[in-house]
C-alpha cells in the first residue's frame, strides 16, 4: 500500500532489560505517519557494536530511510556514530561548529566543558548537523550513495537521532522534517484520521463499522483499531490520488454510526477536550475522590489552561474525610456504605457546594484485589455528577488492575461530564 520504506532502530541496552519504557517507537511512528512516511519496520537493541551494525546493515539492504535514535552522547556505552562511521568506511571529523556550541552550553550554566564531550563534535563524512538545542549531542543525517549493501546500490538515508526525549522530539520536528521535506519527499500522497472514541469496546466499534466501510477497504482505505483502556482508536488510512476522499467519506459515516461516542478527531485526550468545551462555555468544576486517588486531577491538570476550568479537587480516601470536608452524612455512609450510589450522590453535591463550581463530579469504588463482596464485586464504581440539574450517579463495573481501573474510572468520569456539559 505504501511505496517508502521507512525503519526505525532504537539502540540502548535499557531498553532491552525493561529498565526504560521505549516511548520514541510509537511517537516517532506517529511523525512519520503524519508526514506521509510509513514505518515498515521497528527493532530496538543493546548498546552493542555488533547489534548496531548489524541491524543498520540489514535496514540499508531494504530501507529508503533508516533513523537510529541513542548513542550520540559521550558515554562508553555511546557507541553509534563510531560504529557507523567504521560500517560505511567514513571517516570522522571535528565540527568547529559543534565544538563552539559546545563549548557556550558549558559557559552559559558556568560549567567547565570534560574533555570527553568533544566527542559529540565529530561528524560523520558526509553527513548533515541536526543542531540539538536542548542538550549537547547533534543529529546526523547522511545519504549513503551508492549503497553497496542495496541490490542495484540504490541511495537510502540513514539519520542519527540522540537518546533523550527532549531533545529528540524538537530535533524531528524542527530540523528532521523539513530536511525530509526537501531531500525525500512522500511518493504518494498520504492521509490518516483517528477518531477516538470512549464507553464502547473494540469489537462493538468493528461489527457496527466494518460492514458499511466493506466498500472503500476494498477500494483502498486502510481501516484499524487500538484499544487503550477507556477508549478505542479507529483509524482511517489511504494512499494515493483518492486518499482524501475515501477518508473524508470513511470519517462521515464512523461519525454517523457512532455519534456521541467519538470524542475527539485527532490525537487529543479526553480531558483536553473537555477543558476545551468548559472554558469556551465558561462554566468551572470541583472534583470528589475516593477510588481514583487525584487520577481525575492529574489528567485534568496535565491540560495547560486547566485552572480556568478546575477550581478545586478533594481526595477523600476515608470515611472520615468524606464527612468532614463534602458534608457526607455519616447515616448514608452507615446504610449504604461508602461504595454506594448515595455516597456518591452526596459527595458531588458536597463539592460543588463547598467551592461554588458549575459542575462537580465524584468517583467512589472498590479497586482491589480485596474488600468486594457479594453485592459490590471489586472493580464496582459509582460515578456522580452534580450541576444545575438534579443529580445523576451512574454505576460502572471495572475488574482490572488498581492502575487500569483508576485510569478507566477516571476516562468514565471525564466522559460523563463531556457528555453533559454543553
Amino acid at each position: 500500500m505504501f511505496g517508502m520504506n521507512v525503519e526505525l532502530i532504537n539502540t540502548g541496552t535499557e531498553l532491552m532489560l525493561g529498565r526504560v519504557l521505549n516511548t520514541h517507537q510509537q511517537w516517532l511512528c506517529r511523525q512519520f505517519a503524519d508526514l506521509g512516511y510509513v514505518v515498515s519496520r521497528q527493532v530496538a537493541v543493546a548498546d552493542s557494536s555488533q547489534a548496531i551494525e548489524q541491524a543498520v546493515r540489514e535496514a540499508l539492504g531494504r530501507a529508503d530511510l533508516i533513523v537510529t535514535t541513542g548513542g550520540l552522547g559521550p558515554t562508553s556505552d555511546d557507541l553509534t556514530r563510531e560504529c557507523l562511521a567504521r560500517m560505511l568506511g567514513r571517516s570522522l571529523r571535528e565540527d568547529p561548529a559543534v565544538r563552539a556550541r559546545l563549548e557556550a552550553f558549558f559557559k552559559e550554566r558556568g560549567r567547565p566543558m570534560p574533555e570527553r564531550m568533544r566527542v559529540q563534535a565529530m561528524v560523520l563524512e558526509g553527513a548533515v548537523v541536526l543542531p540539538n538545542a536542548h542538550g549537547t549531542a547533534p543529529g546526523l543525517a547522511l545519504q549513503v550513495a551508492p549503497n553497496h549493501f542495496r541490490d542495484g546500490g540504490r541511495p537510502s538515508w540513514l539519520v542519527l537521532l540522540p537518546g533523550p526525549t527532549r531533545e529528540l522530539r524538537p530535533m524531528f520536528s524542527d530540523v528532521l522534517a523539513p530536511l525530509l521535506a526537501r531531500v525525500l519527499p512522500p511518493a504518494d500522497g498520504f492521509v490518516c484520521r483517528t477518531l477516538r472514541t470512549t464507553g464502547i469496546g473494540e469489537s462493538m466499534i468493528e461489527e457496527a463499522v466494518a460492514g458499511p466501510l466493506r466498500d472503500l477497504v476494498k477500494a483502498g482505505l486502510d481501516l484499524g483499531y487500538c484499544a487503550r483502556p477507556g477508549q478505542v482508536d479507529v483509524r482511517l488510512a489511504a494512499t494515493g490520488a483518492r486518499a482524501r476522499q475515501w477518508v473524508d467519506e470513511a470519517e462521515r459515516i464512523v461519525t454517523g454510526l457512532l455519534g456521541l461516542r467519538i470524542y475527539a478527531a485527532g490525537e487529543q485526550e479526553l480531558e483536553t477536550v473537555l477543558v476545551s468545551r468548559l472554558t469556551a462555555l465558561g462554566k468551572t468544576l470541583a472534583l470528589a475522590e475516593s477510588c481514583t486517588g487525584g487520577c481525575v486531577a492529574h489528567r485534568l491538570t496535565n491540560v495547560p489552561g486547566a485552572s480556568a476550568v478546575l477550581l478545586a479537587g478533594f481526595v477523600t480516601y476515608s470515611n472520615e474525610a468524606k464527612r468532614k470536608f463534602l458534608g457526607v452524612q455519616a447515616e448514608t455512609l452507615a446504610r449504604h456504605g461508602a461504595v454506594s450510589e448515595p455516597v456518591a450522590l452526596e459527595m458531588a453535591e458536597g463539592a460543588r457546594r463547598q467551592t461554588g463550581a458549575d459542575y462537580a463530579l465524584s468517583v467512589t469504588g472498590i479497586a482491589g484485589p480485596t474488600g468486594g463482596t457479594d453485592a459490590k464485586r471489586v472493580g464496582t464504581v459509582f460515578v456522580g455528577l452534580a450541576g444545575p440539574f438534579p443529580t445523576r450517579v451512574d454505576r460502572y463495573f471495572n475488574p482490572y488492575d488498581r492502575e487500569t481501573f483508576k485510569q478507566v474510572t477516571a476516562q468514565q468520569a471525564l466522559d460523563l461530564l463531556r457528555r453533559t456539559a454543553g
